[in-house]
């Protein structure tokens, strides 16, 4: 098992391989999905709460920006390059932060695949909701592995940069007497 070591030897390498996991896991769920459920099909889990489904977003989040998925593909690619080269300013040394980037590099990639897929669409299959009187859902957006790694990730950027400047901020006043 020589190749574990080096393969985690640096932090950009632990980055790569929780990316790549990333991807990997976000395009196996996506193509279960394909293959288990017809375009607008759904599959409850949990009734009243929890369902698989198969929904494709030519959008970003929310479904915000529908129907431009080619230059939502763009944005991605720029905002993969521009995290890559300022990954330095958001503590990417540390473990945490490097699993934050690893989790959002992954998971800007495993949609980028989709986008340029035969489909142009982000894959879209967990979707949880409410189940009101009268019948009518309460629902979350549905989501994907890559959309969860992206939001995971970026909370911990958060937590990250709220810690460090929180540590590096005034000292408090020394008590009265």
């Amino acid at each position: 098992m020589k190749v574990l070591p080096f393969i985690f030897r640096t932090p950009n390498r632990r980055i790569l391989a929780l990316a790549v996991l990333v991807i990997a896991l976000d395009q196996l769920t996506k193509q279960l999905v394909l293959r288990s459920l017809g375009f607008r099909e759904e599959k409850v889990i949990v009734e009243g709460f929890f369902k698989l489904v198969h929904w494709e977003n030519t959008g970003a989040a929310w479904s915000l920006f529908k129907d431009n998925n080619f230059v939502l593909a763009i944005i991605a690619a720029i905002a993969l390059v521009v995290l890559f080269f300022s990954r330095h300013h958001f503590n990417a040394r540390s473990p945490l932060g490097q699993a934050a980037f690893g989790l959002i590099f992954g998971g800007i990639v495993g949609n980028l695949i989709d986008r340029l897929r035969d489909h142009h669409a982000v894959i879209d299959f967990l979707y949880f909701y409410l189940q009101q009187r009268g019948g009518t859902e309460l629902g979350f957006p549905a989501f994907n592995v890559a959309d969860s790694a992206i939001c995971t990730g970026v909370g911990l950027i958060f937590l990250l940069t709220w810690k460090s400047e929180r540590g590096a901020g005034t000292p408090e006043p020394a008590p009265m007497k």
